[in-house]
């Protein structure tokens, strides 16, 4: 018999205690598979909080938009657990350098860098230690897994990527200048560094998922490959179906 953990958004507490009244709830420890109810935020939330427990993940979507979730239903759980299609994802390591010091965080969607104020951000980027961008003028810039390349990147009009793509995406966010600079895609091996210009008049906070550090002067970001995730989706439903389908319309 699999073994089961549910968690939920607070939005979803009603989802959780029915599940929960169908269903035993071994825990987070002994449980096989953990079952998260609620949107894309909340998913993100879980993978961060079972990060190195090797535990898959079964969400059922009970927010907006729930790209990264199952339909939600109450009945066949087990069944459809028993059919499920494996997504194996890696996160991506961000180090912001600031005043202070070094904070480390992992973002399994995208990296981002925002500017604070009014002042439109000025920033070098570095790919693999060779200067790629002198001084570009922007809102802001990010770096995409493929699993986040249709969330924040797709908005900012990056590109879409297979889940299995050995990618990542490299997007501005209202580019001023160069104008005419659309992003790039790097190899999941690529190292990018960025710098903060006039770091006192156009100060810039670094995100990764949810998690922000502000007044940062430098941004290095790369993908850790020691990390991996199981997300588990419906048989036909993978996540690579949900991205094929953002690119066509029938």
């Amino acid at each position: 018999m699999i073994k089961l953990h549910f968690t939920a958004s607070p939005e979803a507490t009603d989802a959780l205690a029915e599940m929960r009244a169908r269903h035993d709830d071994a825990g987070p420890d002994a449980a096989d598979i953990v079952v998260a109810l609620g949107g894309d935020g909340f998913m993100l939330q879980t993978l961060h909080a079972f990060t190195g427990k090797n535990k898959p993940i079964y969400g059922m979507n009970l927010g907006s938009v729930g790209f990264l979730m199952n339909e939600y239903r109450a009945d066949d759980l087990l069944e459809r657990l028993g059919a499920a299609e494996e997504a194996v994802i890696h996160p991506l390591r961000m180090q912001a350098h600031t005043p202070s010091g070094v904070i480390e965080a992992r973002a399994f969607n995208e990296v981002s860098l925002l500017r604070e104020t009014r002042q439109a951000a000025k920033i070098r980027i570095s790919v693999d230690g060779k200067p790629r961008i002198c001084e570009l003028i922007c809102d802001g810039v990010l770096v995409s897994t493929p699993a986040g390349s249709t969330a924040y990147n797709l908005s900012a009009h990056g590109p879409i990527l297979p889940i299995d793509a050995a990618l990542l995406a490299l997007t501005p966010i209202s580019a001023f200048r160069p104008r005419r600079w659309r992003g790039a895609l790097l190899s999941h091996r690529a190292k990018v560094r960025f710098e903060m210009l006039e770091v006192a008049k156009r100060p810039v906070s670094a995100v990764a998922d949810d998690f922000e550090v502000r007044d940062v002067t430098a941004v290095d970001v790369a993908q850790d490959r020691s990390v991996s995730m199981t997300m588990l989706y419906d048989a036909g439903h993978n996540l690579d179906e949900r991205i094929l389908s953002e690119q066509f319309s029938c």
